[in-house]
């Protein structure tokens, strides 16, 4: 497995978020659970969005992985970015 860093940027509906977000934590949740997860949370100040580093095989697996998230569903994701990471140091570091 390999490490990815993925950073969200929502859009301005954060009435719509809000709504959204105990699915979208539940679905996180159970990919913590089952080890894909290792952690993620919005960003504090400024624009939208947050960070997630997730566990795969690939890109293509991190993708799939974030098309089922419900903010993906719901249109609420405007940008994805992910990139694999070298975790050389730290509780993370393979």
């Amino acid at each position: 497995m390999a490490t990815f860093a993925v950073r969200y940027t929502y859009d301005e509906r954060a009435d719509v978020r809000d709504v959204v977000r105990p699915e979208h934590r539940s679905y996180l949740a159970g990919l913590a659970e089952a080890g894909r997860l290792r952690g993620s949370g919005p960003w504090v100040g400024g624009e939208p969005g947050a960070l997630l580093v997730l566990e795969a095989s690939d890109e293509a697996a991190v993708r799939a992985l974030l098309d089922a998230d419900p903010f993906q569903r719901e249109g609420l994701v405007v940008e994805v970015h992910v990139r694999q990471w070298d975790v050389v140091l730290g509780p993370w570091a393979g």
